[in-house]
């Protein structure tokens, strides 16, 4: 029974991990801010600016 639990957090740790939602709580914590959703919306920006701004050369 422990091992699917282990497989089941561990399957849940990979897809908070796809989502983002570890980057967030990252990001919420270094910054020292509660959740909101302004902080998302700050957040947000701020990663897909990121992303799209480098230039890609191949």
């Amino acid at each position: 029974m422990t091992f699917f639990r282990k497989l089941i957090a561990g399957v849940l740790d990979l897809l908070r991990e796809i989502g983002d939602e570890n980057a967030y709580a990252r990001h919420l914590a270094t910054h020292g801010v509660p959740h909101s959703a302004a902080e998302w919306q700050k957040f947000s920006d701020e990663r897909f600016s990121a992303k799209y701004q480098r230039a890609k050369c191949c």
